[in-house]
């Protein structure tokens, strides 16, 4: 593992640990990967929050649509193996289907530009409210046609994914559950996953989502453990933050072991449709999203795919150019894990871009803290970035101090030589030390902040006790 990745694996647990804790989120799973490999495995916060049971990195998560690319997966890998062609009408494998439904070819529900209904006339299961939909039910749902032309926009569609589990069960003979289970999951390597809670073994370990904290005033645990039913190929996937790294990886082009031909792979995350009426720039391909990040190391394109789940939302993206793959899972339906991946890819990117520390910088370090909040000291190589790790990226606009060496006082001095217009440009810096060379208190400029037991014990010296 190169220098600079694994300064980066240092800072981001202490990071998400701040970020957990402002937003007073329940949980969170964060995994990393280098070429398919965890070099990441993090839990942080609480499996149930009314038991008080910790979240561990072996809890299972509901990841909801991250199971359409393993359907995707699953029909790549019937069409390596010749048994089916994307440009197949469904209704070869599926019949009884709506005229224009079944002239529908598979690429079309892989990219979710078949104008199907996307929840259904009743899509209470996400409410909670009723069950998810058995066959019969979607088919009913289906039967009334697309909602838009076909093959004009892209148009999510979780009906069309559960249409794409009949699929590869008409063409392998199989249940989807089964087949996906061994010809997928198991042949990518992973121990933690499956397609859904009917084929998890009875002593699973599945974490709780939870509710928004408004209107009740507080996060209510929901069991996340129903079936999924017919829908298990649209969002039926139970898996951790470790295995989603692992199997993305797998779904690189660059990636050396894969249940997928690199023609294959190159086609899963191919960029077909642009999201439209988005705040974001993101596309489409087959089962997966991707996307642009631009930061100090230039563009890094990324692919992968979210997931929504009553009380749990999800994110993973991998970036073949680098060979890293970023995994999130919060159970809580506001939990941040779209904004933390994208935090996580900055602060990698930035330690790309500048490299480890080196032994002039490596001491500026550690959080300190004022009446304004806290502030993280990143040495990376030359210099020291002051990150603020309350940010969804803490690096945005960071300053960045140049060291000097240590003064006739012992302390560490250094230079504010880049910084935003309203901040301490061309100002003075310094890590005061100890007896034992610990760092006690820094000095941006005028300002001198403390470690957060010395800013609570003048915070209450000052305002009293809270």
């Amino acid at each position: 593992m190169d220098r600079w990745l694994a300064a980066a694996l240092d800072y981001l647990p202490r990071w998400l640990e701040h970020q957990l804790r402002l937003t007073e989120q329940p949980g969170l799973q964060f995994a990393v990967a280098l070429n398919g490999k965890p070099v990441l495995d993090l839990a942080l916060g609480h499996a149930n929050l009314r038991s008080g049971e910790a979240l561990t990195p072996q809890h299972r998560l509901r990841v909801a649509s991250h199971s359409k690319t393993f359907t995707a997966t699953a029909l790549l890998k019937l069409r390596d193996q010749g048994r089916l062609r994307l440009d197949d009408p469904v209704g070869r494998y599926v019949d009884g289907l709506h005229a224009t439904v079944a002239a529908t070819p598979l690429a079309q529900l892989l990219s979710h530009s078949a104008g199907l209904v996307r929840d259904g006339a009743d899509s209470g299961q996400w409410l909670e409210r009723r069950p998810f939909l058995n066959e019969a039910d979607l088919r009913a749902d289906l039967a009334g046609g697309p909602t838009i032309d076909p093959n004009t926009r892209f148009k999510y569609s979780n009906h069309g994914y559960g249409l794409l589990g009949l699929v590869v069960a008409a063409v392998t003979g199989e249940p989807y559950l089964d087949w996906v289970a061994r010809e997928v999951v198991a042949a990518s390597g992973l121990k933690d996953t499956f397609p859904d809670v009917d084929r998890a073994p009875p002593a699973l370990k599945l974490a709780h989502g939870h509710s928004l904290k408004w209107p009740a005033g507080e996060r209510l645990p929901l069991a996340a453990a129903m079936s999924t039913h017919a829908l298990a190929s649209a969002t039926g996937f139970v898996s951790t933050a470790a295995d989603l790294a692992r199997f993305f990886g797998s779904l690189s082009p660059q990636a050396r072991r894969s249940v997928l031909s690199v023609e294959a792979r190159r086609e899963l995350a191919r960029r077909q449709w642009r999201e439209p009426h988005s705040s974001v720039e993101r596309w489409y391909g087959l089962g997966t999203m991707s996307g642009t990040l631009t930061g100090l190391a230039g563009a890094w394109d990324w692919f992968g795919h979210t997931g929504g789940f009553p009380g749990t939302l999800s994110r993973t993206v991998c970036v073949p150019s680098q060979g890293l793959t970023i995994s999130a899972i919060g159970n809580a339906a506001d939990t941040l894990v779209g904004t933390w991946v994208d935090g996580a890819l900055h602060v990698l990117q930035a330690h790309a871009a500048l490299g480890a520390p080196s032994r002039r910088t490596a001491a500026w370090t550690g959080r300190w803290w004022s009446l304004w909040g806290s502030w993280d000291l990143l040495p990376l190589a030359d210099r020291v970035l002051v990150a603020n790790p309350s940010l969804a990226n803490p690096l945005t606009d960071a300053m960045q101090i140049t060291v000097d060496g240590k003064g006739r006082d012992g302390a560490l001095h250094g230079r504010i030589t880049l910084a935003n217009g309203y901040a301490s440009h061309g100002e003075p810096a310094a890590l005061t030390l100890d007896a034992n060379g610990r760092a006690t208190s820094l000095k941006l400029a005028g300002a001198t902040l403390g470690t957060e037991a010395a800013a609570l014990r003048e915070l209450r010296a000052r305002y009293g006790k809270a």
